[in-house]
């Protein structure tokens, strides 16, 4: 998993990305696509074992977690929690590694339209301010090894937004693990 220098782009030398890593397990297509519909929207909670178990047969997934201080399950806002009735994102951080995963450290601090109702160009903006570190744990995440979980991931806002803010809460290193990733043509 180590970069090389010479696998950095000038742009990412520049304006270095939030995240240190991010492991996928699988494109969004058919049949992952359905079956995190069935997780997320459909009230199936029992797919987070067998999708969590795709997770982690990624390469690298184990080592990242197993060198993590924290997991971390991207938040739901309180209004999207109520609707779904759980996130997903706890489901499989919950799986993936119990002892580590703390759902208190990150927060959502304000609902916000679903990213992927939005045009990629108004996914960052949607987000800001929306994540927000504990304050009383601040400490908790200073010189840590952090691992962001999500269900998918499309533009990279919502990772990116938060992996911005535990880096300025002093995390060392900020990974994410996602079960399903966009096509980069599809996130229009």
């Amino acid at each position: 998993m180590p970069t090389q220098m010479a696998d950095i782009c000038g742009v990412c030398l520049k304006l270095p990305p939030p995240l240190d890593a991010c492991l996928c397990a699988t494109s969004y297509i058919w049949p992952w696509r359905d079956l995190i519909a069935h997780l997320k929207f459909h009230q199936q909670p029992g797919w987070a074992g067998p999708l969590a178990t795709l997770m982690m047969s990624a390469p690298w997934v184990e080592d990242t977690l197993e060198a993590a201080d924290w997991v971390l399950p991207v938040p739901l806002s309180a209004q999207r929690l109520a609707e779904r009735g759980y996130n997903q994102a706890l489901l499989l951080a919950n799986k993936l590694s119990p002892e580590k995963t703390d759902a208190q450290l990150l927060l959502r601090t304000r609902h916000t339209p679903a990213q992927r109702t939005l045009p990629r160009a108004e996914r960052l903006s949607n987000l800001h301010g929306a994540f927000a570190v504990e304050p009383l744990r601040v400490h908790d995440i200073r010189g840590k090894r952090v691992v962001l979980i999500d269900d998918v991931m499309t533009s990279g806002a919502s990772l990116h937004t938060a992996a911005r803010v535990l880096r300025q809460a002093g995390a060392t290193h900020i990974s994410a693990i996602v079960l399903a990733r966009t096509a980069a043509d599809s996130e229009g």
